[in-house]
């Protein structure tokens, strides 16, 4: 038997390895967050808000959106039982069992997918709508873009791994928004808590819908490649706001993380300076040349309320750092973003706060990160320091803030 040469089976070794890191999946996907505030689109917190990942389950509520349109416009109806195809039976888990020529109500196929995100019956709805599950996931990439997705590309109705299947945080905030502005009638089926499909019962993945108080939906997501991933909306006072993140380190974590977000969101809203604007957009503390002089007014009282109240109170969450002064906004601004990408869990809660004092040559800026406790923002200091970002700890009692150095 003629054996192979040492060069040639370096060549075959190669190509094998190749190959296989081709068709592998990445081992660790890039954390990213973004809340929103839904009726204005304002953006109150972002990390890497634009960074492509993969959507996983999430994928799911492009899917859905799809099927709420069907109805709406007469081409599915409410009653119709949908076909379950060879292709759709054979898919992996998460999957509700299906089996080949059975069929699956409208209703029910909703409820499989907010509870059990059930892989079968996406490429039911798939397949319902469009000849392929190929072709409507160009119909749904189609849509995305139609919606303002302009970064997000789907490859199939489940949200399985596939190399092209990506999105990003911004996008599917922006498609959680549509839902919601667009089926009133049909969103309340994400806040299901259980659904009984042949006496089973599934319970819905978003354990946030029993945690966190005013939440009422969407949908969870993981595949190896993406990590733990969430779309969650929380209303309340009259409010809501949908949080997006992608990469948590394990569900419970992602769940943290994700409540902490909304806390941030809803904190922010309760002060008059982080008033949102409209659009999807960075809304942080504007520029004092920008707020209009009753704004800045309203923002004194508040801050005097605040102040009194955390005299009166000895709230705890009146720290934060500041990683440098600037003479213009812009910079100021930019440090303060850069300082919260270092440190995404530490400083996710922390709201960015650019304020200003008059200097000898005019104005300057000061980059803050405020809305921690005295620990944590002592913590966040002395972490940002060993990466060679300089700050300090600042303390705010009347509005009047106080800085404070701390030790490397």
């Amino acid at each position: 038997m003629n054996r192979l040469s040492p060069s040639l089976q370096a060549a075959l070794l190669a190509v094998v390895t190749l190959i296989l890191l081709l068709s592998g999946q990445p081992a660790e996907a890039r954390y990213a967050a973004i809340v929103i505030e839904v009726d204005s689109g304002a953006v109150l917190h972002e990390t890497n808000a634009d960074t492509r990942n993969y959507p996983a389950s999430l994928t799911k509520m492009m899917t859905l959106y799809m099927l709420f349109e069907a109805l709406r416009d007469g081409r599915v109806k409410a009653d119709q039982e949908l076909k379950v195809s060879r292709r759709a039976a054979g898919m992996p888990n998460s999957k509700l069992g299906l089996k080949a020529g059975e069929t699956i109500g409208v209703d029910d196929a909703i409820a499989a997918i907010v509870t059990k995100s059930a892989n079968d019956v996406a490429v039911v709805i798939a397949e319902t709508l469009a000849k392929t599950e190929i072709e409507f996931a160009q119909m749904m990439t189609a849509k995305a873009k139609e919606l303002g997705m302009t970064r997000t590309s789907f490859r199939n109705a489940s949200g399985l791994y596939n190399r092209g299947q990506l999105s990003t945080a911004r996008d599917m905030a922006s498609l959680a928004r549509a839902i919601i502005r667009d089926f009133p009638d049909r969103y309340p089926a994400f806040s299901t808590l259980t659904f009984n499909h042949n006496g089973r019962i599934h319970r819905n993945h978003n354990t946030l819908l029993r945690s966190y108080r005013g939440t009422d939906g969407l949908k969870t997501g993981y595949i190896r490649a993406s990590g733990y991933n969430l779309a969650a909306s929380a209303r309340r006072d009259g409010t809501r706001l949908v949080a997006v993140l992608f990469g948590g380190k394990s569900a419970r974590k992602r769940d943290q993380q994700v409540a902490g977000l909304l806390d941030q969101g809803f904190r922010k809203l309760s002060d008059p300076i982080y008033l949102p604007t409209g659009g999807m957009v960075k809304q942080d503390i504007l520029p004092p040349a920008e707020k209009p002089l009753q704004l800045a007014a309203a923002a004194d009282q508040k801050r005097e309320e605040i102040a009194a109240e955390a005299r009166q109170f000895d709230v705890q969450r009146i720290w934060g750092v500041q990683v440098g002064a600037y003479y213009s906004y812009a910079p100021a601004k930019k440090a303060a973003e850069a300082a919260a990408v270092q440190l995404p869990q530490l400083l996710s809660d922390a709201s960015i706060a650019i304020t200003n004092v008059k200097g000898q040559n005019g104005k300057i800026y000061r980059a803050r990160l405020l809305g921690m406790s005295e620990g944590h923002a002592r913590t966040a200091c002395q972490q940002l320091k060993a990466l060679r970002t300089d700050c300090l700890v600042v303390q705010d009692r009347t509005g009047l803030e106080l800085a404070q150095n701390v030790g490397s």
